[in-house]
């Protein structure tokens, strides 16, 4: 049997209300290792893994014995969309958290000159959107191109990628990762 070990840090994680920023550092470790360690894309030593949880505070077994409710839900109303984004990125998922789930959808908002960051986003897995308003520059590699209202994309994570509004007014997307990597 295999235990999804970056769901369920993700799902204590959020559930003690702590970023992977805060996480890290009160774990020692860099943000990008419990970024990582939730995407399934790095397996933690114990020694590492119990340091991250002694930032949360939860014990190996405990860690180990918990077992979320996979989410029974199947409609949300506009007011029951969790924030998961900060400052001026909003990413309002669907459901509380993605703890047994395979797939994360966002509606996302882009405030005018909002950035995902100079430092291009790799991660595991898939991810696509559409724009609804407003325009987003998107770069994938080496390719960039400036989205507007009904266009879309659509690429592997690991491929190095940002997003960023450009224009006067905000940018808002549907979108959807798998495995979820908020």
């Amino acid at each position: 049997m295999s235990v999804d070990i970056g769901g369920r840090l993700r799902h204590l994680r959020m559930a003690h209300n702590l970023s992977q920023r805060e996480l890290a550092k009160r774990a020692g470790v860099t943000n990008s290792t419990i970024s990582l360690i939730e995407s399934n894309a790095s397996n933690p030593s114990v020694g590492a893994l119990k340091r991250i949880l002694d930032g949360i505070p939860i014990g190996l077994a405990e860690f180990f014995a918990f077992e979320p409710d996979r989410p029974k839900k199947a409609f949300y109303r506009a007011d029951e969309l969790v924030e998961i984004g900060k400052g001026p990125i909003s990413f309002r998922q669907i459901g509380d958290n993605t703890f047994g789930r395979s797939l994360q959808i966002l509606k996302e908002c882009y405030q005018p000159g909002a950035d995902t960051g100079k430092v291009l986003l790799v991660h595991e897995g898939e991810e696509g959107g559409i724009v609804l308003s407003g325009r987003l520059e998107v770069t994938v590699d080496d390719e960039r191109r400036i989205l507007g209202p009904g266009d879309a994309y659509y690429f592997e994570s690991r491929r190095p990628h940002r997003f960023r509004c450009v224009g006067p007014v905000p940018c808002e997307v549907i979108s959807a990762c798998t495995p979820p990597t908020f």
